[in-house]
């Protein structure tokens, strides 16, 4: 008798204790959503996932160097992204493209006229 008055206390205690952390978390998603604090962190995961390229990765990847000029970036360019076209990989054409904005950008700062 005594166990099966520990069992139902158990099971009893278990619910309750079940349905006060439903709630809490519910409330404390409501105070977030008040304060602003799940907003910021939505904003924070998105700009840690769209992480900018450096030039140096860009360089990385077009396999050059930084006396490249920009028609030789271009050539490199036109050949990894039609390998990548052709091979069926959207990702690595998509990284050589990245990189080529990337580049385009720091050359348009060195030689304004230049890159087109």
């Amino acid at each position: 008798m005594a166990a099966r008055f520990l069992a139902n206390l158990l099971v009893m205690s278990s619910g309750i204790l079940a349905r006060a952390f439903v709630q809490a978390y519910r409330q404390a998603l409501a105070n977030a959503s008040k304060s602003g604090v799940a907003q910021e962190t939505l904003q924070n995961a998105v700009r840690r996932g769209s992480k900018v390229m450096t030039e140096q990765e860009a360089r990385q990847i077009l396999g050059i160097t930084e006396g490249t000029s920009w028609e030789e970036v271009l050539k490199k360019y036109d050949t990894l992204f039609e390998r990548n076209a052709k091979n069926g990989s959207f990702y690595l054409q998509s990284k050589v493209h990245r990189a080529k904005e990337c580049l385009e950008a720091s050359y348009q700062v060195k030689d304004p006229g230049n890159p087109s």
